[in-house]
């Protein structure tokens, strides 16, 4: 891993589990590192950008969808998560909302998989996406979960 020097601190980028027609988009990364290789959309924050719009932006410019935060996923900021230096990404899980899905930018090609049913993926988005799997369990638990209604004593 190459390590940066100096007064710098580590990048900042985001990530995006993004849902199509009830799938999750996914890009063949078609620029090193891990050239050929499947990733969630993303990328890096631009200065003076909010979170939320350079996620979105990213989202548009890999896949040509548009789309919208639903929530935030969560942050990951392993020093070795990207080999070209440290970078803490914030990930965001999102939904289309319109658009032609096609590969742009540095994406080489695109791909809808099923939550469930995901390549190995690069950097640390296998992470990613095993959290974003349970985060969909533990709020189905919580959905579930009978709620208990105080009892109003009359005497």
């Amino acid at each position: 891993m190459a390590r940066r020097t100096g007064r710098e601190g580590p990048r900042v980028a985001v990530d995006a589990v993004l849902l199509h027609e009830g799938r999750l988009v996914l890009v063949r990364r078609g620029q090193p590192p891990f050239r050929g290789r499947y990733a969630l959309p993303g990328g890096g924050v631009e200065v003076g950008e909010r979170l939320e719009e350079a996620v979105e932006r990213e989202v548009l410019e890999e896949t040509g969808l548009e789309s919208e935060v639903m929530r935030l996923l969560g942050v990951y900021g392993d020093p070795g998560r990207d080999p070209r230096g440290h970078t803490i990404s914030v990930a965001y899980v999102l939904r289309s909302i319109g658009g032609t899905l096609v590969a742009g930018s540095d994406a080489a090609a695109t791909k809808l998989a099923s939550p469930t049913r995901v390549p190995s993926l690069a950097f640390d988005h296998d992470r990613i996406v095993a959290d974003y799997r349970r985060s969909l369990t533990s709020r189905r638990r919580a959905d579930a979960t009978p709620r208990v209604r105080a009892r109003a004593r009359t005497r």
